[in-house]
């Protein structure tokens, strides 16, 4: 499962804090308490695989593509083309959540970050970070202090609130090539203090009170991207649980329109509405991002991510949270994230005693190929490319320890950029899902020495 708001994620936030987050300035930094993971939970937690016996390697499908924002229709069976050629690239993307000092070892195309912790005290974001702002009914936000949860003043207090975003956006431009900061945004779970599934849906997203702070703060956050190109991806996990309580997110209860009258005054009070005033917010105060809802492969109540049964429907459902999710609004959004695993296998192996790996020979159940199947089936219901997100970085001469599991999903990807191509996905972005996983720079350069190779030979096309 995903981790808890108690500050599993607190050590790996100052470790990002010095990547293409970094404040650029200032002679001292906080980072947040709180800050946290996505990806994960449901009906046996997140990683990946599916049922069914079909192969995601056939290439296949229509749609229109995005229907606002920077992306265009595709006009054709090749989902996707157009949202990587509003994004200047020809290839399938790559990148993942790395120190600065790795991002820079080979031609990565983006990185991403989470915003996770709370919200400031009050009913809105803080004037400064240095006085008056402080989170948790009274812990100071300034540099002084313990560390602030608020991800607005994970930064040098004299700098003003927000920096840590525009640090990140403003760093990511400055590599060589420009790199294209994505932003995992994850605050309701931590920020509303409530317990992880089915009670973020029926307490946090309908009080009023709470939701009114909740989205001043995803405001804020989209103007501190402003103008920049940069990829938005809405609130891991939080859809699934929605769709676990009830599958039609239209009669499920939510505050939007009386949270934020201004900017979802025209949405109904529900879960629907919420999702669709958050692209629309993310439209109006960041008009160049991309932006996604999350897709859990667990959603419906059934694992399909640890499968073994062939007889499964895969695709059947995939559109199930395809429909959920285009009445959420993912039908105007320019892309859907998608994910195979919250942890490294082997970290679930050894320290869980669950068996999460995938068959990278494809002959038994759960398999790459069944995962790449409900992602096409996924991506072709919405007409929309996917993007895989958080993918373990472990491989086979790790130790099972900590930052040293075992996996296999960074090998098999690198290994098959084609099937993930085939499955309309637009490329993949590597990360840990909590602090002890192992990440870009404790994987013996297996993810840095792949992405050279993967540049070097020119990357892969969407659509060949």
């Amino acid at each position: 499962m995903r981790p808890g708001g108690t500050g599993l994620w607190g050590a790996l936030a100052i470790a990002l804090a010095v990547s293409c987050g970094s404040s650029s300035s200032g002679s001292s930094t906080t980072s947040g308490a709180g800050s946290g993971s996505g990806g994960g939970g449901g009906v046996g937690g997140s990683s990946g695989g599916s049922g069914g016996g079909s192969s995601g390697a056939s290439s296949s499908g229509s749609g229109s593509g995005s229907s606002s924002g920077a992306a265009t229709g595709d006009g054709g069976t090749c989902l996707g083309a157009s949202l990587l050629a509003a994004l200047g690239k020809d290839h399938l993307l790559v990148g993942g959540s790395m120190q600065a000092a790795t991002a820079r070892l080979a031609p990565f195309d983006l990185q991403y970050m989470y915003l996770s912790g709370g919200l400031p005290d009050g009913s809105g974001p803080c004037a400064s970070c240095a006085s008056g702002c402080t989170t948790g009914g009274g812990t100071t936000c300034a540099s002084s202090g313990p560390g602030c949860a608020w991800w607005g003043c994970w930064q040098y207090d004299q700098n003003p609130p927000g920096d840590y975003v525009r640090s990140f956006g403003a760093t990511c431009a400055g590599e060589s090539p420009a790199q294209i900061p994505m932003v995992t945004y994850y605050q309701l779970l931590q920020s509303s203090g409530v317990a992880e599934g089915a009670p973020e849906v029926t307490q946090a997203a309908t009080d009023a009170t709470f939701m009114g702070r909740y989205l001043a703060d995803f405001r804020f956050m989209l103007q501190q991207l402003g103008t920049a190109v940069a990829l938005v991806h809405i609130e891991p996990d939080f859809w699934g649980y929605a769709e676990q309580h009830g599958s039609d997110p239209t009669a499920e209860p939510a505050a939007i329109a009386t949270a934020d009258p201004t900017d979802c005054g025209s949405m109904p009070d529900t879960i629907a509405g919420m999702g669709r005033c958050m692209i629309a917010m993310t439209r109006k105060y960041a008009p160049h991002a991309l932006v996604a809802l999350h897709a859990s492969a667990w959603s419906t109540n059934m694992d399909v991510a640890l499968n073994t049964d062939p007889s499964l429907n895969v695709a059947g459902e995939a559109q199930k949270t395809a429909a959920f999710l285009a009445a959420c609004g993912e039908a105007s959004a320019d892309f859907v994230v998608v994910e195979t695993s919250d942890r490294d296998a082997g970290y679930y192996q050894t320290v869980q005693g669950k068996n999460t790996w995938w068959d990278a020979t494809n002959a038994a159940l759960p398999t790459f190929h069944q995962d790449l199947a409900w992602v096409k089936a996924l991506t072709e219901a919405l007409s929309k490319p996917a993007l895989y997100w958080q993918t373990p970085l472990g491989n086979a001469s790790q130790s099972n320890t900590a930052n040293h599991y075992k996996d296999n999903r960074v090998d098999y990807f690198f290994g098959h950029m084609s099937e993930l191509a085939a499955a309309h996905a637009v490329g993949a972005a590597f990360g840990p899902g909590q602090s002890d996983q192992t990440t870009p720079e404790s994987d013996g350069s297996n993810f840095v020495t792949k992405a050279k190779g993967y540049y070097a030979a020119g990357g892969q096309a969407l659509c060949p």
